[in-house]
C-alpha cells in the first residue's frame, strides 16, 4: 500500500513529524514500512510556463521553437521535441540552472543553431512511471487547466511535493488498504484523532428506484448490493490534485468519473464500479454465478470465458462486468456518457478470490474483496463518491439507492482480563494504560473486574480472539518497552528423524561414491511428464504456469537429469555422474493437494574411470551403475531385500534395463536410455536410475551386528554352468544360495561366456563359491555334501548342466 503524507495529513495532525519519523513509528508499531520515497527529491526550479508563440524550427522536422513565459517578466526561447507542444498551452518548465532526477541540470544549449533556455517537460522526465502517466499524455508534455498560475512551482501542482511511504501489509491487515484505515491505524499510534470526510449534498426530485432495479440469485455470494444513479454527468478530465494522488499511489489517470471511483477506493477501501447507464442495455441488474463456457469482455479488451466459479453482474441476459475483480467493455464509462450507475457492494471474500485465480485476473479491487472489506463503508463509500461526482464531473444524484440486502454486520465482542494480557506480555500495565490504548484504537471499551469487554469495529476484521487483542495491546504500548526475559523449562536438544539420517546417509553415499548433486525444477513440459515414471496417473497442471514448458509438476526427475546431462554434453563436460533427491507429484481425487513421493534418481555418462598416467581408462556401461546401487543399498542396510530383474520402459533400451525390486515390489529402475532418446538429446550412451526413495528409508533395518575374524580357513570352489540364455545369472544365484545353507558365504559371478564354441541358445556363466564354518575346520565330506546340494539344485531348477 502506499500511502500519501500529504494526503494523510487530511485526515490526522502530523504537523510535527515528519515522513520519516513517521515510518519509523508506524514500523515499531508491527506494520512494516519497506520505504520512504519524496517525490521531489533533488528537483528543483520547475515551473509553470506559458507557451505564447510555436512554430517549426527552421533546420528539423522534428522540434518546435517556442516563446515561452515563465513569470519572469521577459519571455524565453526553448526548443521542445514533443509532438504535441503548442501555443496557449500552459506546461511544466524546467529552468535554466533546474536539476531533474537523475541530477539531469539544466543549461543553456543550442539545438541546430537555435538557442535553447530550459526545457518543456513530460511527466516521465519529472520522475513519473510511464505506467501511471494518461494515455493522452504519454508520448509528449503534460498540459495544464487553463487556470493555472504561471511562475508557480508546477511540482507543487502535480502533487509531487510529497513523500510516499510503501506499508509492507501481512495478509490480517486489510484495514490498512485505504487511507482511512491508515489514518486511524496513525492515529493510534500517534494518539491523536482521525477526521473523516464530511459528506452531504443536494440530491434531486427524481428517484433512482425509477431507473433500476436490483436482484441477487445468492445472498450468501452478495450479502450487500447497492446502486446509485447519477444523471447529466458532463466526462472529462479529473482535477490535477486528484491525477496527483492518484499516480502517487501507482494508478494510472483516466476522466474524471473513472478517477473518482479509483479514488474512493483508495481513500475507503471500498471498490466501486461506474457504468454507463445507456450502454448498460436494460433497466435491471441481476446478480448471478456464470454459466460454464459464458463469455465477457472486460476492460483490458481481453475475451474471458467464464466458470460457474465467477460471480457474474448481468443487465438481466448479458454479463457487464466480473464482479469485484474487474468490469466489461461494453458498459464502459466513455466520453459521451451523461448517467452513470454507480456500484457498490460486499462480494463474499472466497467467490472473488476463487474468480480471480481461474480468470488469472487480479486487481486493485479484487486484491482488497480477497481480504475481506469493511461492511459497514459500503454505503458511506457510494455516498462519498456521488458527492464528488456531483462537485468534480456536474452530476446530478438521484434520491435514494436500489439495494438487495442481507447483510449481518455487527461488530465483534472480546473479552480479556488485565491479568491474562500481563501474563503474557510480562507486563505490569495498569487497568487505565490498557483503557486508554483501547481507546486509541478507538474501540468501544468497558471494565469490570479487571476484564476488559471491547467492541472491536467491522474495519479491524483481523480481530476475533484475547490474543488478538493482546497483540494490540502490546505492538501500542511498544515492543521495545516489553521487557525481556529467558523461556523457563525444559530444553530438548534438536535431533534429525531416522527418515532424516537416512535421507542424509544416501546423499553421502551418492557423493562419495563420485556423483554431484543437482536441483531442478520440479515443473516440466506435458511431453516429459510422464516419461520415466515408475508410477504413472494423470498430470497436475498449475493454473498459471510461467511457460508451457514449465506448467506441469513432474512424475519422475529423471528427465530433469537428461536435461541437466545435455546442459553439461553441449558445453564440453562430456563425463558427468549427477543425482537428485527430490519429489514427484501425483494426482489424487479432484480439487485436492496432489500426492507427493520423495524419489532418488541419477545420471552418468562418459568415463567412469580415467588415469592418463596409468593408462586406465574405463567407460560408464550397466554394471558400474548397478555397482553404484548395489553399494547403496548395502550402506542402507536392504542388500538382502533387493533384487535386480530383466525389465522393460519406454524410453530405456530394452537389454540393458532392470526393473530393481524391495521385498518383491517394485521401488524402480536402472539402465541405458534408449539411442533414439540419446540421439534427440545429442548424448553419448548415457545411464539412468529412479527410485522410490520413501520406500526405501521407510523399510525397518536390523541393527548392524559385528563378528569377530574367522579362525579357520575357508574353501572356495569354482563352477562353470551352462544355461539356456534367457535364465540370468541372478536367478541362477539366488537358487545356489537357497541351495548352499549354513556354510556358504559367498557367491560371485566371475566370468560369462557366448561364443561359437557355445550350443546355440546356451552360454556360461562362472561362479565362485567360498565355504567356511566360524566353529571349525571343515572337511571335504562337509564341503562335497554342501557343494553337491547345490549342482543339484541348479540342475533341476535353472536346468543348468557343468561345462567340462
Amino acid at each position: 500500500m502506499l500511502v500519501s503524507y500529504k494526503w494523510l495529513q487530511e485526515y490526522v495532525d502530523l504537523n510535527d513529524i515528519t515522513p520519516e519519523e513517521l515510518a519509523d513509528r508506524i514500523t515499531r508499531s508491527g506494520i512494516e514500512v519497506e520505504g520512504v520515497e519524496v517525490l521531489n527529491e533533488g528537483m528543483k526550479n520547475v515551473v509553470i510556463g506559458h507557451v505564447l508563440e510555436r512554430e517549426q524550427h527552421p533546420n528539423a522536422d522534428k522540434l518546435n521553437k517556442c516563446l515561452v513565459d515563465v513569470g519572469d517578466g521577459e519571455p524565453v526561447q526553448i526548443i521542445c521535441g514533443a509532438p504535441n507542444v503548442d501555443a496557449g498551452q500552459k506546461v511544466a518548465v524546467a529552468k535554466v540552472g533546474a536539476v531533474l532526477p537523475g541530477n539531469f541540470k539544466i543549461k543553456k544549449a543550442k539545438l541546430r543553431g537555435e538557442e535553447s533556455n530550459g526545457m518543456i517537460c513530460s511527466l516521465q522526465e519529472l520522475g513519473i512511471e510511464a505506467k501511471v502517466v494518461a494515455k493522452d499524455y504519454s508520448e509528449g508534455i503534460f498540459v495544464f487547466p487553463g487556470d493555472v498560475e504561471v511562475g508557480r512551482d508546477a511540482l507543487e501542482y502535480l502533487q509531487r511535493d510529497d513523500a510516499v511511504l510503501e506499508l509492507g501489509l501481512t495478509p490480517n491487515r486489510s484495514d490498512c488498504l485505504s487511507m482511512l484505515g491508515v489514518a486511524y491505524e496513525v492515529a493510534a499510534v500517534l494518539g491523536k484523532d482521525v477526521k473523516l470526510p464530511a459528506v452531504d449534498y443536494p440530491k434531486t426530485a427524481e428517484n433512482a428506484a425509477d431507473y433500476v432495479s436490483v436482484k441477487v440469485e445468492n445472498s450468501e455470494d452478495v450479502p450487500l448490493y447497492t446502486a446509485k444513479i447519477i444523471k447529466n454527468v458532463k466526462v472529462a478530465p479529473s482535477p490535477l490534485w486528484m491525477q496527483g494522488r492518484l499516480m502517487a499511489a501507482g494508478i494510472r489517470p483516466h476522466n474524471n468519473v473513472v478517477d473518482i471511483t479509483n479514488y474512493i477506493l483508495l481513500e475507503y477501501g471500498q471498490p466501486l464500479h461506474a457504468f454507463d447507464y445507456d450502454r448498460f442495455g436494460s433497466k435491471e441488474i441481476l446478480v448471478r454465478r456464470a454459466k460454464a463456457g459464458e463469455t465477457i469482455v472486460t476492460l483490458d479488451d481481453a475475451k474471458r470465458t467464464l466458470t460457474e466459479d465467477n460471480l457474474l453482474i448481468t443487465n438481466g441476459e448479458a454479463g457487464v462486468a466480473v464482479a469485484g475483480v474487474m468490469g466489461g467493455a461494453n458498459s464502459e464509462v466513455q466520453s459521451d456518457t451523461t448517467t452513470v450507475l454507480l456500484e457498490s457492494a460486499y462480494f463474499e471474500a472466497g467467490v472473488i478470490r476463487k474468480s480471480s485465480k481461474t480468470l488469472g485476473l487480479r486487481s486493485e479491487a479484487s486484491a482488497r474483496y480477497e481480504k475481506g472489506i469493511d461492511p459497514n463503508r459500503v454505503r458511506q463509500a457510494a455516498e462519498r463518491a456521488a458527492q464528488l461526482l456531483q462537485i468534480y464531473a456536474g452530476g446530478d444524484v438521484l434520491e435514494g439507492e436500489v439495494a438487495a440486502e442481507n447483510l449481518k454486520a455487527e461488530p465483534k465482542i472480546v473479552s480479556i482480563t488485565l491479568e491474562k494480557l500481563n501474563n503474557v506480555l510480562g507486563t505490569s500495565l495498569t487497568e487505565g494504560e490498557v483503557t486508554d490504548i483501547f481507546k486509541r484504537l478507538q474501540f468501544e471499551t468497558s471494565v469490570e473486574n479487571g476484564s476488559f469487554t471491547v467492541t472491536v469495529p467491522t474495519r479491524r476484521n483481523d480481530i476475533s480472539i484475547p490474543e488478538d487483542l493482546t497483540e494490540e495491546v502490546a505492538r501500542l504500548f511498544g515492543y521495545d518497552h516489553i521487557p525481556t526475559t529467558l523461556p523457563i523449562g525444559a530444553a530438548i536438544p534438536g535431533a534429525l528423524s531416522e527418515y532424516q539420517k537416512k535421507r542424509r546417509a544416501v546423499r553421502k553415499y551418492l557423493e562419495g561414491a563420485g556423483l554431484y548433486q543437482a536441483i531442478t525444477y520440479a515443473l516440466t513440459s506435458e511431453k516429459k511428464v510422464q516419461q520415466f515414471a515408475l508410477e504413472k496417473r494423470n498430470p497436475v497442471c498449475l493454473a498459471m504456469p510461467m511457460s508451457e514448458e514449465r506448467a506441469l509438476l513432474r512424475q519422475s526427475i529423471v528427465p530433469q537429469l537428461l536435461e541437466v546431462v545435455k546442459y553439461n554434453a553441449a558445453r564440453q563436460n562430456d563425463s558427468l555422474s549427477v543425482y537428485e533427491t527430490g519429489v514427484v507429484f501425483l494426482e489424487t481425487a479432484q480439487n485436492e493437494l496432489p500426492e507427493e513421493k520423495e524419489h532418488v534418481a541419477g545420471a552418468i555418462t562418459g568415463s567412469w574411470v580415467s588415469h592418463i598416467w596409468q593408462g586406465e581408462k574405463k567407460p560408464v556401461d550397466f554394471f558400474v551403475l548397478k555397482g553404484v546401487l548395489e553399494g547403496l543399498f548395502q550402506k542402507l542396510g536392504v542388500s538382502e531385500e533387493i533384487e535386480f530383474t530383466r525389465g522393460t520402459m519406454d524410453g530405456m533400451h530394452p537389454g540393458r534395463t532392470a526393473d530393481i525390486l524391495f521385498k518383491g515390489e517394485s521401488i524402480g529402475f536402472a539402465g541405458q536410455v534408449h539411442p533414439q532418446v540419446q540421439n534427440e538429446l545429442d548424448l553419448k550412451e548415457t545411464y539412468v536410475f529412479e527410485l522410490d526413495l520413501s520406500k526405501l528409508l521407510a523399510a525397518e533395518v536390523t541393527d548392524l551386528q559385528y563378528t569377530t575374524i574367522p579362525r579357520f580357513p575357508s574353501v572356495t570352489r569354482d563352477i562353470a554352468l551352462v544355461v539356456d540364455t534367457t535364465i540370468s545369472a541372478g536367478e541362477i544365484q539366488k537358487i545356489i544360495v537357497e541351495a548352499g545353507g549354513s556354510l556358504l558365504k559367498e557367491v560371485q559371478v566371475f566370468d560369462l561366456y557366448e561364443g561359437d564354441k557355445m550350443e546355440e541358445g546356451k552360454k556360461s556363466i562362472a561362479y565362485s563359491l567360498k565355504y567356511f564354518d566360524p566353529e571349525q575346520t571343515l572337511t571335504d565330506d562337509m564341503i562335497t555334501k554342501s557343494h553337491d546340494k547345490v549342482l543339484e539344485a541348479v540342475k533341476e531348477k535353472a536346468g543348468a548342466v557343468l561345462r567340462g
